[in-house]
């Protein structure tokens, strides 16, 4: 060999192609390598700043990575979406050349990607429309290494994502269990908080979550030299209750509380705020690894559509409407924005919105382009004003929409366990189960009353009325209400005329029994196997077929029977189709515990028994366990 081809030879292999060399740097694979952890693949590809219009960096690029198992499944189609420099939560930049999508990978083992990343006015609203490919960013490919999990407890990621799977609870695809839920369904302002960049008030004061500075511990994430403490603390307090969800509105403009939009604007919908977006997903990623399920109701009913409040007055504007409720760019880039930042979480659903007045029409083009663009089919569902259930829900039900659930509102507590009953047995009669959740009982200047005693609440509200109901009530009708007519769990609403409302709450202790009452009803489920997913509501069986507040039966026939009876006493239970012998226990669902014994130890199948009286307390709300 000459020295000059010796000497090119170094070079080669020294310097190799320019092209091959931007195709291995342009892309980077970063986070935990572990099976259902989050997983970042960053694309360095074109510059361009948040308020971009020609091309708009939201609208005008499409970037989708696929990614696949080594065994060929599963394989996700995810939306990437624009990140400023990369580290806009900490450097608040608006410009900079990183593009990325996030993967939850289900399995160990060898994971491969590829970039689609076109160009094209308005390419990213449609998955099919056709661009012009990126260059040296089109078509790149590699691969990485997933480990198994290493969390256990709580964190989600010891469990799975969370999927629907035809049935009337939601089951984690990891552990295989079933999943109920009991949280806090305020504030929906909980993202209205100073901490976050671009945030300001309009109508309703931002949070500080002062008081639950306290409950942020070392080690815990930050941003921006310690901002974030107080929300973040506010997640700890829920979990350590052993709460498991927590609700929000992402965009609220024209609303009630009008101090959270995703957008660098609230009136720039076609522009999105990266540095904020990345600080909310410190804030939920926080969350999953709390083991908390993410509720995420995308609108509320002021500004859904140019429908003004559900009385069918039509505005000829609503300003912060996405296309007036339509299906247009506004409402499809929002969806996208959302699911391509945030569907690698674990455990969510999204709402369509808060008391929504869209059109049957406008309701189904948007669930079905949720369920089109999201890689990981999150259960998607809708809330309603209290007295338009049949008329928002019966259009919707089996093949009709893509809808997988209800999130239910009422405006009196004592409607909660039968319209559960309904919506629980009308879906399944349509044949595709909704999980039905209660998300808002009672009216909205009460819902969940605080404490008795925090900042003087003494039973009545800021008029002086006397509010007809207190904690007791709601952790039986509402509480146990829902558990037993097979709902999928509750979330609390706190009213307006209560302190620490719906707008302004900023200290969950506010409802410190209320979640303590919370975690006693899951944990009785969990710690006593009890088989939710496989059971039915059977309030006919203790001489209920009204399903009143008198009492509530749940059951898998010949095997396990719940009786609730909320003023404790005794009843009846028809075992006239069952067979075999039965132990009778007793849970306390105001102190939780072990279970004990009552007046009678065991009954017979075959005929109508009574079940005898708890062990104590006996005028007190009782769980009784009839179990073979």
């Amino acid at each position: 060999m000459s020295r000059m081809s010796f000497i090119l030879l170094v070079m080669a292999l020294l310097f190799p192609p320019s092209g091959d060399a931007s195709a291995q740097d342009s892309a980077s694979v970063s986070g935990e390598l572990k099976q259902w952890h989050k997983v970042t693949l960053t694309v360095d590809g074109p510059h361009a700043k948040e308020t971009d219009s020609s091309p708009n960096p939201f609208t005008d690029y499409r970037m989708t990575v696929t990614f696949t198992h080594e065994s060929g499944s599963p394989r996700y189609e995810v939306p990437g979406y624009f990140a400023a420099d990369g580290n806009a939560g900490e450097t608040s930049a608006t410009e900079g050349n990183k593009w990325r999508a996030h993967l939850s990978p289900d399995k160990p083992g060898e994971w491969t990607y590829r970039v689609s990343f076109v160009k094209g006015r308005q390419v990213a609203l449609d998955r099919q429309a056709s661009g012009d490919a990126v260059e040296d960013c089109d078509g790149l490919t590699g691969s990485f290494e997933i480990a198994p999990t290493d969390k256990s407890g709580r964190d989600l990621r010891a469990h799975g994502r969370l999927e629907y799977v035809g049935k009337h609870y939601l089951r984690f695809a990891g552990s295989g269990e079933y999943f109920l839920k009991a949280g806090a369904d305020a504030p929906e302002t909980l993202l209205g908080y100073v901490d976050f960049d671009g945030t300001e008030t309009r109508k309703v004061p931002l949070k500080t979550w002062q008081p639950h500075v306290r409950d942020w511990n070392e080690g815990d994430p930050t941003w921006k030299d310690g901002k974030g403490k107080g929300l973040i603390g506010a997640l700890n307090y829920l979990a350590g209750k052993g709460c498991n969800v927590v609700s929000f509105l992402p965009y609220n403009a024209g609303g009630d509380g009008d101090n959270v939009w995703p957008f660098v604007a609230p009136e720039d919908k076609l522009h999105y705020d990266c540095s904020k977006l990345d600080q909310w997903q410190v804030v939920f990623d926080h969350g999953t690894a709390l083991g908390m399920y993410l509720h995420f109701k995308l609108q509320e009913t002021e500004n859904d559509d140019n429908n003004r409040g559900h009385r069918e007055a039509k505005a000829t504007n609503v300003p912060a409407s996405l296309d007036g409720g339509d299906l247009g760019i506004e409402r499809k880039l929002y969806l996208r924005e959302l699911i391509a930042r945030f569907s690698y979480e674990l455990a969510l659903n999204w709402n369509l919105g808060e008391e929504n007045t869209q059109s049957t029409k406008q309701q189904r083009e948007m669930a079905q382009y949720i369920h089109d663009t999201d890689p990981y089919d999150h259960h998607i569902v809708v809330h309603t004003f209290p007295n338009q259930q049949d008329k928002v829900y019966l259009p919707l039900l089996g093949n009709k929409s893509t809808l997988t659930g209800a999130s239910l509102q009422n405006s009196d507590i004592k409607d909660s366990h039968w319209q559960v009953v309904k919506w629980v047995s009308t879906s399944a009669e349509a044949g595709k189960p909704w999980v039905v959740a209660f998300d808002e009982a009672g009216n909205a200047q009460w819902g969940e009353p605080p404490d008795p005693g925090y900042e003087g609440f003494d039973g009545t509200d800021r008029q002086g009325k006397k509010v007809p109901f207190d904690l007791h009530d709601v952790r039986k009708q509402v509480l146990w209400g829902t558990l037993l007519a097979g709902g999928a769990g509750v979330e609390y609403y706190f009213g307006y005329q209560l302190p620490a409302n719906d707008l302004t709450c900023e200290d969950f202790r506010s409802r410190d029994r209320s979640w303590d009452f919370c975690r006693i009803a899951l944990d009785f489920f969990r710690d006593n196997n009890i088989p939710f997913h496989a059971m039915k509501n059977a309030d006919d069986l203790v001489g209920n077929p009204e399903h009143d507040n008198s009492k509530y039966c749940f059951a898998k026939a010949g095997e396990l029977y719940l009786v609730y009876l909320p003023d404790g006493g005794s009843t009846t239970l028809d075992l006239s189709n069952a067979d075999g012998t039965y132990k009778v226990a007793w849970f306390n669902p105001r102190s939780g515990g072990e279970l004990t014994d009552g007046s009678v130890a065991e009954v017979a199948g075959g005929e109508t028994v009574r079940i005898g009286t708890p062990p104590a307390d006996t005028d007190q709300d009782w769980l009784a366990i009839i179990r073979r």
